[in-house]
Formats: structure tokens, C-alpha cells, sequence
């Protein structure tokens, strides 16, 4: 069976040439700013880059995307520069990816097959293995066109009266759908250990915060800051791809959950939306969403945008969210003016991960989002159960306290999540 994705990830470096499109009617200065995102793709997939050209199309050609014209001088910088893979920053159907390739004699990657090998390269644990190995397989489902026309049917049967058999292109099709229905069922399997997982954590709740926002906005390094994690970080994209929990010690002393999830970018191929559905279903059992926008970057406000439609696709953009302007450190002094104006907004703040700054307001912010929903108690507990009070005054805040006898009558406020863990243990002591 032909893999029709290149292995990219190879230590050596493989040279390529960069194509991006706009339409004559106007888009240029978009196209430009497009290849910049896809010049950073191709860094993270280990290839060279030589060149890069942008091209106006007045339409799409359905057999080659590009005109005649424009495909001949495609080859001819293909030939001069000597490279071994052109990117495409667009889909390209199989029968465009398979003529391009014959005409210019080289492999010819798109956007999507482009991000699903590096998110091959990237994945650490079983489950992200897993769901980028089905990424991968429904993408080259959709690929098996004449990829063995080479070669005849087979034949079944004894002489003349021999039906046709499958055709090799059908014996790599079935193959791919018996992975595809394999790795489903595997996933289906964390899919039901993670329900396990929230399910405990619903027995026992705790506050829940997930980390979102575009590739390479900084949520790993603001996740290692607030958490004291060792998640794996760096100035690329999709840096991170296994989802990571950890517990987050607020002022107060409350414990919160926080989770760092795989970053979004801009047309997501729907492979990995499906297969990652499973592990970005935390987002959409979280309390509250952190939302971190890269600030120094020009393309914010359009990888802002790209963020919600992708929770709107999830389902989540409902949930509450609270925006961080992340990298501040990166703005220069004649720009301070930008920082102004993004803390004036409400429901945001200005911070850096790398160096801290605004990250103590951060942790009150989300003391105070945690509390929202306290929930008031009053106990009467026994003057020589130390242990319980200490309990109560650690995990909550007490309101009024009054020493009478044998006992001692306080009025605590929980947050929601402290409240569910301990209310079996402070129910006897409830006054009614």
C-alpha cells in the first residue's frame, strides 16, 4: 500500500518551494501574510525552505488548481532551484496533487498534508499516536485514486468463467477502513477512560480551566509558569499535542485544575478535529476557558477570530472565557499604546509567560472566577475536633466564628468545587 504523505520529519532537511494563491480581484497583501504562517508550517515539518511564490488565479483549474501557464513556470523554478517537495497553502484534491506531481517531477504536499505530518512528528503518548495514525488514514483514503493503475485487475474463477476480483486500488481501500474501524475502537477506549477520569473528577469537583488559543500563542510556557510542569515547549508550531493536566495552587489556598491543550490554526484539517475530538472534549467539560492570543503577533486579531470559530465548531463557545494578551515583553516601547488598549477590555488581561508579568493578577482573577459561585455554611463543631476547623479555615473562608461551650459556630464560604468535596464530611455539623 503507497503512503501517500512524504515522511517530512527525516533528520536531514528536504528543500521546497512555497506556493500560495490569492485571486486577482484583490487578497495579495493576505497572501503574503499567509505564506509567513506557512514558511513556519514548513520549519516545523524539517523542511528547507529555497523560495516561495505567490501567484494571482483567476480561477481554480480542477485538474492541476494552477493554468497551464502558471504550472510551467512552477517547473521551471522547481528546475532552477532544485527542490524535492513543492507546499501548497491550500487543500488540494487527489487528482490535482497527482497531476502536479507528474508534470514537476517532485512530491507536492498541501496544507493539510503538510500539518498532519508534522502532528505525526510531534505525538508523544499512546492516544495521540492513535489519533493522528486515524488523522492519516482518512486523509489517504480520499488519496487511493488510480494510485495503482499500473496494474490490472485480478481475476478469480477457473479459466473463461472467471469473474473480476478486487483491483489492488480495492485491496488497499478495505485494508485502510479495517485500520480506520480499528483505531476508532481503540479510541472509543480513551474516549470511555477519559469519561471515567471527568466522571471521578466530578465526584470529587474541583474548578476546571482549560488553556486555548492559536499555535505558538505561549499557552505551554504560561502552563509550565503557573503549574511548575516540564510540558514541552518551544518557539514552533504545534509544540504541544498531548493534552496535560495539573493541579494550580490559588492565593487562597484552593486547588483548581488546569489543562493545556493542542493548539488551533487556521483551516484545521476536519481529520484532526474528528480524531482529536475525544481529547478536546476537556475543553468542553471546563469551567472556564483561557483563551491566549500571541499580542506580538500581527495576525492576531484574524488568529483570534480562527479560535472561536474552531470552539463554535466544538460546541464550546458558549463556555466562559477569560482572553490573555500573551507576550507583552515582545512589544516595543513606542508601542506601549497597544498594551493600554487590549487591559482596558473587559473579561481580558495583558500578561507575559516568559517573564511573569501580569501572571499574579492572572492567579487572583481566577481566584475570584472560582468563588463566584461560593456557597455559605453554617456549623456547629465540636471545640476539640482542631483537625475539622483547620480543615474548614484551609479549603474555605470564614465569615463570622462564635466560641460557645463545647463548640464552635462559624459561617464558611466555599467555592463550588470545595463545597462538593467536603459537604459529606461537614454534614453533620450543618445547622438547620
Amino acid at each position: 500500500m503507497t503512503n501517500n504523505i512524504p515522511n517530512l520529519s527525516k533528520p536531514e532537511a528536504v528543500s521546497a518551494l512555497l506556493v500560495q494563491t490569492f485571486t486577482r480581484s484583490g487578497g495579495r497583501d493576505q497572501a503574503e501574510r499567509d505564506i509567513v504562517e506557512l514558511e513556519h508550517l514548513v520549519e516545523s515539518a524539517n523542511l528547507l525552505g529555497k523560495g516561495n511564490r505567490i501567484v494571482a488565479v483567476g480561477r481554480i483549474h480542477p485538474a492541476t488548481y494552477l493554468g497551464k501557464g502558471q504550472v510551467a513556470n512552477l517547473k521551471a523554478d522547481v528546475e532552477s532551484l532544485e527542490v524535492e517537495v513543492v507546499v501548497f497553502n491550500h487543500p488540494l484534491t487527489p487528482v490535482q496533487q497527482r497531476n502536479l506531481e507528474k508534470t514537476l517531477e517532485v512530491k507536492v504536499v498541501d496544507r493539510t498534508g503538510l500539518i498532519l505530518e508534522i502532528f505525526a512528528s510531534r505525538a508523544r503518548t499512546r492516544e495521540g499516536n492513535l489519533q493522528v495514525n486515524l488523522a492519516l488514514l482518512l486523509y489517504q483514503q480520499s488519496r487511493l485514486v488510480r494510485t495503482w493503475s499500473h496494474l490490472e485487475r485480478q481475476r478469480g474463477g477457473v479459466g473463461l468463467r472467471g469473474g473480476p476480483g478486487e483491483t489492488q486500488i480495492e485491496v488497499d481501500r478495505r485494508l485502510i477502513r479495517d485500520q480506520i474501524h480499528r483505531l476508532k475502537k481503540q479510541l472509543l477506549q480513551v474516549e470511555r477512560t477519559r469519561s471515567l477520569h471527568r466522571h471521578a473528577r466530578r465526584d470529587v469537583p474541583y474548578f476546571t480551566v482549560s488553556l486555548v488559543g492559536y499555535t505558538n500563542a505561549g499557552k505551554s510556557t504560561l502552563f509550565n509558569r503557573l503549574t511548575e510542569a516540564k510540558v514541552y515547549e518551544a518557539d514552533q508550531l504545534f509544540a504541544t499535542l498531548d493534552p496535560t493536566m495539573r493541579g494550580l495552587t490559588l492565593p487562597d489556598g484552593q486547588r483548581i485544575i488546569l489543562s493545556d491543550t493542542v493548539g488551533f490554526i487556521r483551516d484545521l484539517p476536519h481529520q484532526l478535529i474528528a480524531a482529536f475530538r475525544a481529547t478536546l472534549e476537556e475543553v468542553l467539560e471546563a469551567d472556564l476557558l483561557l483563551h491566549v492570543v500571541d499580542l506580538a503577533d500581527s495576525e492576531s486579531a484574524e488568529q483570534h477570530r480562527v479560535v472561536l470559530e474552531v470552539l463554535e465548531e466544538l460546541g464550546a463557545h458558549q463556555k466562559p472565557m477569560l482572553t490573555l494578551y500573551n507576550k507583552c515583553d515582545q512589544i516595543s516601547a513606542e508601542n506601549q499604546a497597544t498594551i493600554a488598549r487590549f487591559s482596558a477590555r473587559s473579561q481580558s488581561l495583558v500578561i507575559s509567560a516568559k517573564t511573569g508579568q501580569g501572571v499574579a493578577e492572572l492567579l487572583q482573577t481566577l481566584q475570584e472566577m472560582a468563588n463566584v459561585k461560593a456557597q455559605l455554611f453554617q456549623l456547629r463543631i465540636p471545640a476539640t475536633d482542631g483537625a475539622l476547623l483547620a480543615r474548614i479555615c484551609r479549603e474555605g473562608q470564614v465569615l463570622a466564628r462564635q466560641d460557645l461551650d463545647e463548640q464552635i459556630q462559624i459561617t464558611v464560604s466555599f467555592p463550588p468545587a470545595v463545597a462538593g468535596r467536603i459537604r459529606k464530611t461537614i454534614e453533620p455539623f450543618l445547622v438547620l
